[in-house]
């Protein structure tokens, strides 16, 4: 699976458009055929700071994920709405997903 982190820091007066933009975008991307998860998180620290995390099955599932026409409306709007250049991490793994975290469990 491909596995990819991304920061991206928000223009304050671009909020609203933001939180539009990235559930309209969220929705689409689950709901591709090799999207294994994707989702977008704000920050604890910072109100306008959010992170994305998304797996994929594997690098040919990514390539077929920035062809569709939302991923170039993403690309095409985000830039209004940033305040400096997004940060990425970008891991091809052999693993499938989650697993379980051995230090928690349930009571």
């Amino acid at each position: 699976m491909i596995l990819i982190t991304i920061k991206f820091q928000i223009r304050p007066e671009k909020i609203d458009d933001w939180l539009a933009l990235a559930e309209s975008y969220a929705r689409d991307v689950n709901s591709e055929e090799g999207c294994l998860f994707f989702q977008f998180s704000r920050s604890l620290d910072n109100d306008n700071e959010f992170v994305c995390i998304e797996g994929f099955t594997d690098a040919e599932a990514g390539g077929a994920h920035v062809k569709h026409s939302y991923v170039k409306k993403f690309f095409d709007t985000a830039p209004d709405l940033v305040a400096v250049q997004p940060q990425i991490i970008y891991i091809d793994t052999p693993h499938d997903g989650f697993g379980p975290m051995g230090e928690i469990q349930p009571r």
